[in-house]
């Protein structure tokens, strides 16, 4: 057997690149061994049995062997169950990916991510409305990285009122808000959203404005500096919006 094999792991891909001269750098999430970079020997050749099947958003099962940090790929088979994106539905899992590469640590297993990461690509399939499950993605990321925003208490412990209006930043519980403006570093966001947010219900508009702005300023703070290229992409498609 060789050293380290894996088989018949659930994984997707979320990234390739070109290597060496016939071969392809894979950047997978799998179920039960987080996100890692595969090599997949030989997929760049035009009869190459690989070539077909290592596509983003497409539930897969792969088999590699290796321990060290770039491990190669031996097998690949096509789970179904997800038609190839296209247009904004296509830039919108382009943006799911870009978080989990730039969010989730490597080599760390986290069933619970690719869950959410699963359910957030089969839910593109049916769902009328992009943003939704963008929303619920986001939010649910923020939660399984540790960071996920108070929605149910004020800085004093006291319940949210839905009828008032809140200043939510990083790390810290939601305040009362004086007016509509927020200061730099936070969000101005109604009770009634942070408790629509706490019950995972984005049907309302104002609910999925006002959590666009407030999740994007979370993310934001992991991500650092670096735009995210989808995000840009999404905007001008108008996909984020209502």
């Amino acid at each position: 057997m060789q050293q380290g094999k894996v088989d018949r792991q659930p994984a997707y891909v979320l990234h390739t690149q070109p290597y060496r001269e016939t071969s392809l750098l894979v950047e997978v999430l799998t179920r039960d061994y987080g996100r890692f970079t595969l090599v997949a020997r030989g997929a760049r050749r035009p009869r190459s049995d690989l070539r077909g099947l290592l596509l983003p958003f497409q539930p897969l099962q792969l088999a590699w062997f290796g321990k060290g940090e770039l491990r190669t790929l031996h097998n690949a088979d096509w789970r179904g169950g997800v038609p190839q994106f296209a247009g904004a539905r296509l830039v919108t899992g382009f943006y799911l990916n870009e978080l989990v590469l730039r969010l989730a640590a490597r080599d760390d297993p986290s069933p619970a991510l690719f869950k959410l990461y699963d359910r957030a690509v089969r839910s593109l399939v049916d769902h009328a409305q992009t943003a939704i499950v963008l929303r619920r993605f986001e939010l649910a990321l923020l939660e399984e990285l540790g960071y996920a925003p108070a929605l149910t208490q004020d800085h004093l412990a006291q319940a949210i009122v839905p009828q008032a209006r809140y200043l939510c930043r990083f790390g810290a519980a939601p305040e009362p808000a004086d007016g509509e403006q927020a200061p730099r570093g936070a969000a101005n966001v109604s009770g009634a959203t942070l408790l629509a947010l706490a019950a995972a219900d984005f049907e309302q508009p104002q609910t999925r404005r006002e959590a666009r702005l407030l999740l994007r300023l979370l993310l934001d703070e992991l991500l650092g500096p670096e735009p995210l290229a989808s995000r840009e992409l999404l905007t001008t498609l108008y996909a984020l919006s209502d």
